[in-house]
């Protein structure tokens, strides 16, 4: 059995200034530096605490949003079951303290009606709240002694003053696995939607939907529904689940689904149990007892209503507005995606479809919303860290984690960045831009693609600043197609050089940028015809690239041609007029 050493001449009021406390405050403080796990950081806070207050136990119970009960997270010293415990605010000792927010010291916890034991040997115990600067209560943290009157009112100061440090080490790695899992949703985010709009079969399409719905959201379930609002009926097309069997694909009428209600208000809804006896006759659930909660979105595409996405928990869970952004977002990257593969099915039939096809664009607008959504908090949290103003001496190990976690800030703004970089759009259709400016912007967005891919870029800027009048983001757009274009043709590595240069057409200054590659070249039967729409030499091509790239050059009174090709290379040259 543990002995409580600790004594108010340990730790007097002047004990804030003492070795002990110091040194108890640099290892909690500089857990943050060590790693970005929260449960291993509580972990140790706890071994701290426990440690220099010479207690026999110990919890860290937090605040589950979802049930709104105390929940231990760690715990030392205590049976293996005490994991299992919940408490209500106000219960226990621990419940007091949280819905009241204040700390608390029991001498002999057989006499306070508040104690509920988990190790019959306890005697004493203390326990302080883990509080938010605004005052929300994030959990508590006890500690426990087997003796009588085993902590003292120093103790109880020393061990509050711990908990606020240990509170707010905590934030801040939560703060930055939150914009870590932020980012991380971002990358994601933008790998679906470059995945999703090459899907052309449909099927294919809603399959990939709801299998990257329930891998992103961390759900048991995902469901599609499509919905047929003449006939107000709903029609599944695609269920992913690791253990349920997929159901039938009849119509099902709106007024007993219980996903029609995101469709009818257009609106995500969500409902806590759908195990309740109220939800027995819907009849749009999938047959899996184990399923709990429901995230419902509505999927519109030019405000048309498509159908319905719905992700399902195994539990009980409150939805929180990062979930439903998120869930948003997919719905909507669904829609296009949708839309697109229509417009690809219907191109054979109408040049028109095919021109509507061309203007998708939201996904760059969805890119730039979620990367906002990031960099607000994130700018935050750089402003207050470097108000902070930590200027540690050389030989402290505390400067070495400033520079960690101000490199992690940075590293993040620097991905929100180049997502909002690459999502803006120009203030209008046409303005006046740097050629060279341009082409080097294009290379920063294809440059790890590049790497990837074991190919070597070397850019030849014009002797003289060049300046066309172009719509910037479609010229970019036609750079990278012609650039992907390179890469495929070498799929062992090799080499690309872009070289500008200007020229004199009857009159008319036209700026040049060639494009030379060390690729396999392209074959003599298509050469002549490379710029007719869907023609393509890969089994995977749609034909569309290099016909989309002429009209958009036309467009702008200039033109695309290839200049030559061989087994050693091949060479596009565009032509733009120079600004005048």
């Amino acid at each position: 059995m543990a002995t409580n050493s600790a004594s108010s001449s340990d730790f007097p009021v002047s004990g804030f200034r003492s070795p002990v406390f110091h040194e108890a405050l640099y290892r909690i403080s500089s857990i943050a530096g060590r790693g970005n796990d929260p449960r291993e950081a509580l972990t140790t806070i706890l071994a701290v605490l426990m440690d220099v207050l010479k207690a026999s136990s110990g919890t860290v119970s937090l605040l589950n949003p979802d049930s709104g009960r105390l929940e231990i997270e760690v715990q030392q010293g205590l049976p293996p079951d005490s994991d299992e415990v919940a408490l209500r605010l106000g219960q226990g000792i621990t419940g007091w303290v949280a819905f009241h927010g204040r700390p608390q010291l029991v001498p002999n916890v057989a006499t306070d009606h508040r104690y509920i034991a988990l190790r019959s040997e306890v005697r004493s115990e203390m326990a302080a709240p883990m509080l938010e600067a605004g005052g929300q209560i994030l959990g508590v943290i006890n500690l426990d002694s087997d003796n009588l009157g085993g902590f003292t009112d120093a103790d109880l100061d020393f061990f509050v003053r711990l908990t606020e440090e240990a509170t707010a080490v905590m934030q801040r790695l939560w703060q930055l696995r939150h914009l870590s899992g932020k980012a991380r949703q971002l990358e994601s985010l933008i790998t679906i939607g470059q995945s999703l709009v090459g899907k052309l079969e449909q099927q294919e399409l809603f399959d990939t939907i709801t299998r990257d719905a329930r891998l992103i959201t961390n759900s048991r379930a995902c469901v599609f529904y499509l919905c047929n609002l003449q006939r107000q009926t709903l029609r599944l097309v695609s269920l992913t689940s690791p253990v349920i069997t997929p159901l039938s694909d009849n119509e099902l009428p709106l007024e007993s689904c219980l996903t029609s209600a995101a469709i009818q208000t257009r609106r995500q809804v969500e409902f806590a149990n759908i195990q309740s006896p109220e939800f027995r006759d819907v009849i749009d659930l999938p047959p899996d007892e184990a399923l709990r909660s429901v995230l419902a979105a509505p999927v519109v595409y030019e405000n048309e209503v498509i159908g319905v996405l719905a992700v399902f928990t195994d539990h009980v869970h409150r939805f929180n507005n990062d979930e439903k952004r998120l869930l948003a977002a997919l719905a909507s990257l669904g829609a296009v995606a949708l839309q697109n593969s229509r417009l690809y099915s219907r191109v054979f039939q109408s040049e028109e479809s095919l021109r509507k096809n061309e203007q998708l664009t939201t996904l760059g607008l969805l890119a730039a919303e979620i990367a906002h959504e990031i960099r607000n908090p994130l700018t935050v949290i750089k402003l207050l860290f470097g108000y902070l103003d930590l200027n540690f001496p050389e030989d402290d190990p505390r400067r070495t984690d400033v520079r960690v976690i101000g490199e992690k800030l940075d590293q993040l703004e620097a991905i929100v960045s180049r997502v909002l970089s690459f999502a803006k759009a120009p203030a209008s259709l046409h303005s006046h831009w740097s050629l060279a400016d341009m082409v080097s912007d294009t290379i920063v967005l294809i440059r790890l693609k590049l790497a990837q891919n074991k190919i070597q870029l070397r850019f030849e800027p014009p002797a003289r600043s060049i300046v066309v009048d172009v719509h910037k983001g479609q010229i970019q757009q036609v750079m990278l197609n012609l650039l992907i274009n390179s890469m495929q043709a070498m799929p062992d590595g090799g080499a690309i050089t872009i070289r500008c240069d200007t020229e004199d057409r009857g009159g008319t200054h036209f700026a040049l940028v060639d494009i030379i590659d060390t690729g396999c070249g392209i074959p003599e039967e298509l050469r002549a015809h490379i710029f007719d729409s869907f023609l393509s030499g890969r089994a995977d091509g749609t034909g569309l690239g290099l016909a989309i790239a002429k009209r958009i050059l036309i467009s702008h009174h200039g033109d695309i041609t290839l200049v030559s090709t061989d087994e050693n290379g091949t060479t596009l040259r565009m032509a733009l007029p120079i600004a005048s």
